[in-house]
């Protein structure tokens, strides 16, 4: 079917032309003004869908989402002022990709591109620059692949000047929403093939997973999606002493939370046998040695490049040394197995590494059998290989280890697991160490692993934190190598975008800071009105609002209206206050009138109120600050020396009868004081509500209590 297109002279639309061709769609094109088909991307769409060329639109419905998109955000390119900051995002999010959308044209890259071109010799002189150098790359792509059928179009209806300009929506309403949704980095694994990759997330079960870990989690899902591999969870339980069932119960847990599936979960644990004559192997081919050097001196040796005075020993002392270690004597626990690799290489990680350790404290899984245990730098390698890992994840704070991870595997003559490194997340204000967060568990300054000040996946989703804007903040990193301290506050702007379109707004005004209202034209009874809980989402459901003669204000409210000042009653509309009563410089009442002709676009003051009736319901609103005072901790300070006295603190108040219904879990929006998720439901009226605050990514703190 041929389609007739008319447009301006003086603003051809090149987009829709040259998509038109590139599809391979008949368009007739009569450059005069009349009836027609009306909408550039009303046009685009149909063109993708009519087209030839078979990712036109997107091989599925995400990537035809994301070429919605792009569609939406091409025409900021075409308006002045913001086509430098088109440019620059562009340039970041090409950087890592071959197309805008999955790994094929689509009208996307073909309606970005015209729109470059549509600015003539504005983008030919950046084009000649070095300034954005991975959109050349894209852009010049694009034109080799379609030289002919673009070099027609771009010659017809582009000239020096460009084609003009068309209203565009401003870079800060579109921007962020593209981000969001396009985070999907597409980044190669070397050697890897389709069908063929195995990758693997290897938790130490002593903790419960914090941020940290799931970008690891998340990456090692997204290869394994990407190239439709396996995805291998391996619990690196090699440590009794720290290690628990409640903490692999959690971890699984926490993965599940983070949407991660995975193949099947294994445990090192279950290849202790293999590990023990792997470890007796390279003893008896002089490949390791059995080490009784206290510990600190053996540091202080490799440190110093010093061979140990056991390196030396024969076959048979490191086997009965070995045998002592496996039954856990006397003599064998003061022994351990070190690789004998080269005590004088620059990477002090290659001087002959620690391979197992004695330890007498039972095991998890596996009871009091063993009483010799590997050290994650020697199991980690075998167990890769033993179970068919192609590509190790491993953060770059394990860059200087790598070349130990590749000759231990040389030395037990085992096949390559290649590594893929990637930056390890850092939070400001946050510790991730597991130690240093066993800490505030053990000394009672959190409640427990899932405190709502904690990093742990359980900690930030209690706190309100909806996973999807956990999955989009790391996956919009990429696999990067660069080390970022990165804000809490990005997080939390993405998780407001999220959660405000969709929570139900309710009321509250604080018990010991409010003020009562008199109305004296109000009404004689008080009356009911059922009201959107949210004004712009349906699904949010209704709420009841009770309006009457007398209503509370907050204090702060009060303390700045004026006697004769006109103000707005939300949700209701305008009062006249005509009295304010004080007792020693302290207002203890208002006394007004309604005025609901009255503009609300003339008052200053839009309140929040409470009828004063007996239903209302008591809450506990809780805030939180940092457990740490300090943006970075450096390697050799004490967190301890930074730790933050005051990280909580509760406030009670009242809300509106309609929370009585709010469920454990449910994020809702209290009007003018910010986003709360309920931990505790009302159960009984002697027990308040309790709400924890959610920061809004506004705040440089995430306290918005004063003196917390």
């Amino acid at each position: 079917m041929e389609v007739k297109l008319a447009f301006p002279q003086d603003r051809p639309p090149l987009s829709i032309i040259s998509a038109a061709k590139v599809a391979g769609v008949p368009l007739t094109i009569d450059p005069t003004l009349g009836s027609g088909i009306h909408g550039v991307n009303t046009i685009l769409r149909y063109i993708a869908r009519a087209a030839s060329v078979s990712s036109f639109c997107g091989q599925d419905a995400i990537q035809a989402a994301h070429v919605d998109q792009w569609l939406e955000y091409a025409p900021l390119i075409l308006s002045g002022s913001e086509f430098e900051a088109a440019c620059s995002f562009l340039d970041g999010y090409l950087a890592s990709r071959t197309f805008l959308v999955g790994y094929g044209l689509s009208i996307a890259d073909i309606v970005v591109w015209s729109n470059l071109t549509g600015t003539g010799q504005r983008w030919e002189s950046l084009r000649k620059s070095k300034k954005y150098q991975s959109l050349v790359r894209w852009f010049n792509s694009v034109a080799a692949d379609y030289a002919d059928t673009l070099d027609e179009v771009t010659s017809a209806y582009v000239g020096k000047r460009g084609i003009g300009k068309s209203p565009a929506p401003s870079l800060k309403e579109k921007m962020p929403g593209l981000k969001e949704n396009t985070s999907g980095h597409q980044i190669d694994l070397p050697g890897a093939k389709v069908g063929e990759v195995c990758v693997r997330f290897a938790p130490e079960p002593s903790g419960y997973l914090h941020i940290g870990h799931a970008k690891a989690a998340l990456l090692n899902k997204y290869f394994a999606e990407r190239y439709n591999g396996r995805l291998i969870v391996r619990f690196d339980d090699t440590n009794p002493s720290k290690e628990s069932n409640e903490f692999v119960e959690n971890v699984l847990k926490d993965i599940e939370t983070l949407g991660v599936r995975y193949d099947v979960v294994t445990y090192t644990s279950d290849y202790f046998p293999k590990l023990m004559e792997m470890a007796e192997s390279l003893i008896k081919q002089g490949k390791a040695y059995v080490d009784d050097t206290p510990k600190e001196q053996m540091r202080s040796e490799r440190m110093d490049g010093v061979e140990s005075k056991c390196r030396n020993n024969t076959v048979e002392e490191n086997l009965s040394l070995w045998n002592e270690m496996v039954n856990g004597t006397k003599r064998g626990i003061q022994c351990c197995v070190c690789g004998k690799l080269d005590m004088q290489d620059p990477n002090k990680s290659l001087r002959d590494p620690v391979y197992y350790r004695c330890n007498p404290d039972p095991h998890h899984r596996v009871g009091s059998k063993y009483k010799v245990y590997p050290t994650y730098d020697f199991a980690c390698p075998f167990v890769d290989a033993l179970e068919g890992v192609t590509h190790a994840l491993r953060s770059s704070e394990y860059h200087d280890r790598n070349a130990q991870y590749y000759r231990v595997l040389q030395d037990m003559g085992q096949r390559r697991v290649e590594i893929y490194e990637f930056s390890r997340l850092n939070m400001v204000y946050t510790v991730l160490s597991k130690r240093k967060l066993l800490w505030f568990v053990q000394n009672k300054k959190v409640e427990d692993w899932t405190d709502a000040r904690f990093p742990t996946v359980q900690g930030i989703v209690r706190r309100g934190l909806k996973i999807e804007a956990l999955i989009q903040f790391i996956l919009e990193q990429g696999a990067s190598k660069n080390l970022n301290l990165m804000e809490w506050d990005k997080l939390w702007t993405i998780n407001k975008k999220i959660v405000d379109p969709v929570c139900g707004r309710h009321t509250a005004v604080l018990k010991d800071k409010h003020v009562l209202l008199t109305l004296t034209n109000g009404p004689e009874e008080p009356f009911v009105r059922i009201l959107p809980r949210h004004k712009k989402y349906e699904g949010a459901g209704k709420k009841a609002t009770t309006f009457a003669n007398k209503i509370w204000l907050e204090y702060a409210d009060a303390s700045v209206i004026s006697v004769g000042e006109e103000v707005t009653l939300m949700d209701w509309g305008n009062a006249i206050i005509r009295e304010i009563k004080t007792d020693n410089g302290t207002i203890t009442q208002l006394v007004g009138e309604l005025h609901l002709d009255g503009s609300v676009k003339m008052t200053k003051l839009k309140l929040t109120w409470l009828s004063d009736i007996e239903d209302l319901v008591s809450l506990s609103l809780v805030d939180f600050d940092y457990l740490i005072n300090k943006k970075k901790l450096e390697e050799d300070e004490n967190f301890l020396d930074n730790h933050n006295p005051c990280t909580r603190r509760e406030a009670l108040a009242l809300g509106d009868p309609n929370m009585w219904n709010v469920k454990h879990g449910e994020v809702i929006q209290l009007e003018r004081k910010g986003y709360y998720r309920c931990d505790v439901p009302f159960v009984r009226s002697s027990k308040p509500i309790v709400l924890f605050s959610i920061p809004d990514g506004r705040q440089k703190s995430t306290s918005i209590v004063s003196g917390a």
